[in-house]
């Protein structure tokens, strides 16, 4: 129960288990996974390759139903995908090819039923200045690099106005530059429009820049094994605190585990 002075969370994952059916055998994702995540707040999901880290966020976002367990968002249990969650994806390929930036932003806002054409327009060329793509609104995503499609990704979701942003590793497939710069840019807009994210990644790094709070799910099937707070600006302020942290990170998840790598 949440104490009367605390805010409730916003989303609420409780004892959640999730199993999917491969062509030989049943399989268990997660198991009875519980954290919270509070509004404004940037939680990092952090695990190793398998650990059903994607397929919780999926859950969270209302695409896969959990065989154990419930999630809430704002108390309310997920049933169904909705337009109070938005996803971002690894994959550079979740624009529409025939569509231009503004129209591809255009197109996901009306197609929510939340914003009339000329709303939709008008906030689609907003956050599309917020990501600093306004010279390439009238561009197809095939002259974009990688960096700029999901550029329009995320301004695509902001727009959206969601309650939550779950995000699938949207910068795994970067080079490293590319990837630093995203995070620095995706950091600006959260202190400036404070938006509820969660971020999934394989990245101790990652995870220590982009988080305020840290869930570390073990190996297959994911466990939570450790919540960590993170100091705001930890990355950029204190380079002996982030070595101590990461190290802290490292020494958990690889507690008992010899056979898999980050």
């Amino acid at each position: 129960m949440t104490p009367a002075n605390v805010a409730p969370p916003l989303l609420d994952v409780e004892g959640v288990t999730i199993r999917y059916a491969t062509q030989d055998r049943l399989v268990t994702a997660t198991r009875r996974v519980n954290f919270q995540v509070r509004r404004s707040e940037r939680l990092v999901v952090l695990g190793p390759s398998g650990c059903g880290k994607s397929t919780l966020l999926k859950a969270a976002g209302g695409y896969i139903k959990p065989f154990e367990g419930r999630i809430l968002l704002d108390g309310r249990e997920v049933a169904r995908p909705g337009p109070d969650r938005v996803m971002v994806f690894q994959e550079f390929d979740q624009l529409l090819p025939w569509k231009t930036v503004t129209e591809n932003v255009t197109f996901a806002l009306t197609n929510s039923g939340r914003f009339s054409r000329a709303e939709a327009g008008e906030q689609a060329r907003r956050f599309i200045a917020k990501v600093g793509l306004a010279g390439f609104a009238d561009a197809y995503p095939h002259t974009l690099s990688g960096g700029m499609k999901q550029r329009v990704a995320i301004a695509r979701c902001l727009a959206m106005n969601p309650e939550i942003i779950l995000m699938d590793e949207p910068f795994a497939s970067l080079d490293e530059l590319t990837r630093q710069r995203m995070q620095e840019e995706l950091l600006a807009l959260w202190a400036e429009a404070r938006f509820t994210m969660i971020f999934v990644t394989h990245s101790i790094d990652e995870a220590i820049t982009l988080g305020t709070r840290i869930v570390l799910l073990s190996p297959h099937p994911g466990q939570v094994k450790a919540e960590l707070d993170v100091a705001e600006n930890l990355a950029r302020e204190d380079a002996a605190a982030f070595r101590h942290l990461r190290e802290r990170i490292h020494g958990i998840l690889f507690k008992d585990v010899t056979d898999y790598a980050i």
